[in-house]
């Protein structure tokens, strides 16, 4: 077995379903490779269809799970489990991003660990699932890899507003208000930013993003899981 093909039935392995080896190379294909290879089918139509499926599945599973909330609740967790945020977390977890076909540019960027570049892949992968597993399958992929949000509900409001959710941990926990460090790489048209998250004197995390605000969202989601993860040690620990 190759390197390439030993690669892929990892990814195999960690997405738990069957994708045939077409659409699944078609939903790892970024329109920037596809552009500099000669027009290859890329993934935006498969984002497209997988984007739906997901909305679907995830509506579903929290009407039926949830009889208690109202209209507003169920709304916001929705927002919160298929945000770029979110979907992200979720192809991080699988080590989607190295299987990722980038052009040049977006390698050169890091466009294997961009927000939003997982999140559309992950939207796509779901759509190849669809197409070659059936509904059932791709509903039953979608919630596996959504399940792990819903484990921790702190995180999972974390995840819809982390600078808000940041900020009231840091209060709850007698620290300071968190401050942000911004710096960029790259040319004007393609800059790359780092937000770095600071309480006082120590810097807790950092994150990256296309824009200022993606950068310092990733930041702080971090930041957050850092300092929760610390507080519940520190509670048990107090037990």
């Amino acid at each position: 077995m190759s390197g390439d093909q030993a690669s892929r039935a990892d990814l195999a392995r960690a997405l738990g379903v069957h994708v045939s080896d077409v659409l699944l190379e078609q939903a790892l294909t970024h329109r920037s490779y596809a552009y500099e290879n000669g027009g290859l089918p890329h993934n935006e139509r498969l984002e497209f269809l997988g984007d739906s499926i997901l909305g679907q599945a995830v509506t579903v599973m929290l009407y039926t799970e949830n009889p208690h909330l109202d209209e507003g609740d169920l709304a916001k967790r929705r927002a919160s489990l298929v945000s770029s945020v979110a979907l992200a977390e979720v192809a991080r977890s699988i080590g989607l991003g190295v299987h990722i076909r980038l052009g040049r540019g977006e390698l050169l960027t890091g466009g294997n660990d961009k927000s939003s570049i997982l999140a559309d892949t992950v939207e796509a992968v779901i759509g190849a699932v669809y197409l070659d597993a059936g509904p059932d399958d791709a509903t039953a992929f979608v919630l596996r890899l959504i399940r792990p949000l819903l484990e921790n509900p702190e995180r999972f409001g974390a995840a819809m507003d982390p600078k808000t959710s940041l900020q009231e941990l840091a209060a709850r926990l007698g620290r300071p208000a968190p401050v942000y460090t911004i710096s960029d790489t790259g040319p004007d048209h393609s800059k790359r930013f780092y937000a770095v998250v600071v309480l006082g004197t120590e810097e807790i995390a950092g994150g990256t993003g296309t824009s200022k605000k993606q950068a310092e969202m990733a930041a702080a989601l971090e930041a957050w899981t850092v300092l929760h993860t610390a507080s519940q040690a520190t509670a048990k620990n107090a037990n």
